[in-house]
């Protein structure tokens, strides 16, 4: 029987193999991403990452790397999406130790 935990464990599943990725860098980036903030996300941010996701590898890598942006003018859905991409950015830079040895390794 499907509770909401289960259900969320295979939604979580579900965001992880989409975020695999051809590009390897960004590959990594959303697998890390989803392991340890995935519960953090709210509904609303989970559909501005799954939308996010549709988006290909290099221009979504250009995006998370500050050599892109999503547009000039910041509507609400732009802005949902600079959120995002904001806090993906953020939880790059503020990894873990236990992933900054294995990377190391």
């Amino acid at each position: 029987m499907m509770n909401a935990e289960n259900l969320r464990d295979a939604e979580q599943r579900r965001f992880a193999w989409r975020c695999r990725r051809g590009l390897l860098e960004l590959d990594i980036v959303l697998q890390d991403f989803v392991q340890h903030h995935y519960d953090a996300l709210t509904l609303e941010e989970l559909q501005v990452f799954d939308a996010l996701l549709a988006l290909p590898d290099n221009e979504f890598w250009m995006l998370i790397n500050n050599t892109s942006t999503m547009g000039k003018a910041l509507g609400a859905q732009e802005s949902a999406r600079n959120a995002m991409i904001y806090k993906i950015k953020t939880a790059r830079l503020n990894k873990p130790e236990s992933s900054k040895i294995q990377e190391a390794e």
